[in-house]
């Protein structure tokens, strides 16, 4: 989502025995000086060090790729490493982080670091963060426990040998933000009877090859060369000015499955030359010919009437003046999930510790959410059940409290939601409204207090909704609080109408006494859609978030604190 530039620097303390305090050093000088004149050799020498710190970013799948090694500084104990190494940042990820200090030995001082064999160094310790963590922190500036790890045939054990300081800037380049107007000349028709309802889709490509949705325009009607409203596009949010970006244009089709009618794959700074050129882009369509797709050139084209760029705050300035993310859950409990105790129940826990679609949801959106989130106290509601001797609730504490909502931590939701399955009996129907309404009413009492947080309230279900209108109202009330809801639909019903709720036709949401909602708070994935791999969930959840975040702050004037 724009480029951070952490800077790696840090101090080293207490290496074999050594210290970086000058006092301490002349203690040592003293004692070892009194023990050799009663004939004693000294207990302390003086280490000398030479520090180089190694970058690794780790992967989901546990695989460890270096990206980057600062300069040797010699003959230090408390060194700062002036070079700089530019990462990526992805709120919708988890980037981890892992620094390695070496001890570069002396015969190998005239050789460039990219070339040092790092097993031939001595490991100095070794120290891991998550990017999101380092961002979050007000001066940006994250502290770490070196740790060198001994292993020996009996066991294994961590020894701690000093600390590691992590500075992080963000780039003023990705401070900028895109105004952007796109129109399309001579679309194919893809429906039989009428013309085509285009909108366009752009997404960002990962390092993973997959591309993630961070923007669409509205749906227009009936147009074959349509012109769509201005995409504000923060470079911080797509990566650089130079990351691809694909762009794809589909038809609208009411049951969601959208044809695609030409795309085109071109950065930031691609679409500003073919402003400047006053030129078009041909479309393309992969085509499958024998048994490999192939790019058919359309004639179609893409054209960009409008390119400027503005300086404003961003989602990480705002995180460093003090604001959170909040996360919030609520967990459908209707009967149309299946009996809990049944391995057929979307609820059903498996005894092996594989995740159910509820489970994973959780603990995937958690686990990039809770870095936002000082306290880590989560608000978590069920809904469409009832609990012991009660009617059915539509919006009920997962933890079985009366009083409180709150749960400690991811693991505490998972904990609260197992215990719920057992606790409850599953009824419904599937009503939105009164959770949605829940989650308004601390947001609102957030904002009167004038906390600086921000709320993202999580909705896993596997039905239709049967409250629309009930829906629409707690939306259009809420999209002037600071809210976003994330809705997931697990199992295989017909979500037609959370595409409604999205926004996807562009059309701002009306409540039944005739009021528009204020901005787009909604953004809805369907787990089965993702059950490939394809696409990361959290991925397609959240990558919109950090806007809908800005939207808000924007339209209440609200500035970061600097």
């Amino acid at each position: 989502m724009g480029n951070c530039c952490s800077d790696v620097g840090g101090g080293m303390a207490a290496v074999s025995g050594a210290t970086s305090s000058a006092a301490t050093g002349n203690q040592n000088d003293a004692v070892d000086m009194y023990l050799r004149s009663h004939g004693i050799h000294g207990l302390f020498s003086q280490i000398e060090s030479d520090p180089m710190v190694v970058v690794y970013i780790k992967e989901r799948d546990g695989a460890i790729n270096e990206v980057f090694r600062t300069e040797v500084v010699l003959n230090s104990l408390t060194p700062t490493w002036i070079a700089k190494y530019t990462i990526t940042y992805h709120f919708e990820v988890v980037q981890n982080l892992l620094f390695k200090v070496f001890d570069v030995d002396t015969q190998y001082h005239n050789v460039e670091v990219k070339m040092l064999k790092l097993e031939e160094q001595q490991s100095l310790g070794e120290a891991y963060c998550t990017l999101s963590e380092l961002v979050t922190k007000p001066n940006r500036s994250l502290t770490l426990d070196l740790i060198r790890r001994e292993e020996s045939v009996s066991s294994t054990h961590s020894q701690h040998c000093g600390k590691l300081t992590v500075h992080a800037e963000e780039c003023f380049s990705s401070k900028s933000t895109a105004d952007i107007i796109l129109r399309c000349i001579d679309l194919e028709s893809k429906d039989l009877f009428s013309k085509s309802d285009p909108f366009l889709v752009i997404s960002k490509l990962v390092e993973s090859g997959t591309s993630i949705p961070v923007c669409k325009t509205e749906v227009l009607k009936n147009d074959h060369n349509p012109t769509w409203k201005p995409v504000f596009l923060n470079i911080q949010q797509v990566g650089s000015k130079d990351s691809p970006l694909v762009i794809e244009c589909f038809n609208f089709n009411s049951n969601g499955k959208h044809d695609l009618i030409g795309k085109v794959q071109k950065s930031l700074a691609d679409l500003e030359k073919l402003h400047l050129g006053r030129e078009g882009e041909n479309l393309y369509l992969p085509t499958l010919v024998g048994h490999n797709y192939e790019n058919k050139i359309l004639n179609s084209k893409l054209l960009v009437d409008k390119f400027s760029e503005t300086v404003q705050h961003t989602f990480l300035d705002y995180l460093a003046g003090g604001f959170e993310l909040n996360f919030m859950v609520a967990i459908d409990f209707t009967a149309s999930n299946g009996n809990p105790r049944l391995p057929d129940s979307l609820h059903y826990i498996d005894p092996s510790g594989r995740l159910n679609a509820y489970q994973k949801a959780i603990y995937e959106v958690g686990e990039v959410l809770q870095f936002y989130d000082a306290d880590k106290r989560y608000p978590a509601w069920g809904f469409g059940a009832r609990p012991i001797d009660g009617p059915v609730s539509h919006c009920f504490n997962l933890n079985g409290s009366s009083n409180y909502c709150e749960v400690q931590g991811i693991q505490g939701i998972m904990m609260a939601y197992t215990s719920a399955l057992f606790n409850v009996s599953l009824a419904g129907p599937t009503l939105f409204g009164h959770v949605i309404n829940r989650a308004s009413v601390v947001a609102c009492d957030s904002l009167s207090t004038g906390a600086k947080k921000y709320f993202a309230l999580l909705i896993i279900t596997d039905g239709v909704i049967t409250d629309l209108q009930e829906t629409k109202d707690a939306l259009v009330k809420a999209s002037d609080l600071p809210l976003s809801i994330l809705i997931v639909g697990v199992g295989g019903a017909d979500f037609k109408e959370m595409e409604i709720l999205d926004a996807v036709k562009g059309e701002r949401l009306e409540s039944t006494t005739g009021c528009i909602a204020s901005r787009d708070i909604v953004q809805f994935v369907p787990f089965r859609d993702l059950q490939s791999g394809e696409i990361s969930m959290v991925g397609a959840l959240l990558a919109e978030l950090p806007t809908q975040f800005l939207t808000y702050m924007r339209r209440r004037d609200i500035k970061p604190s600097t």
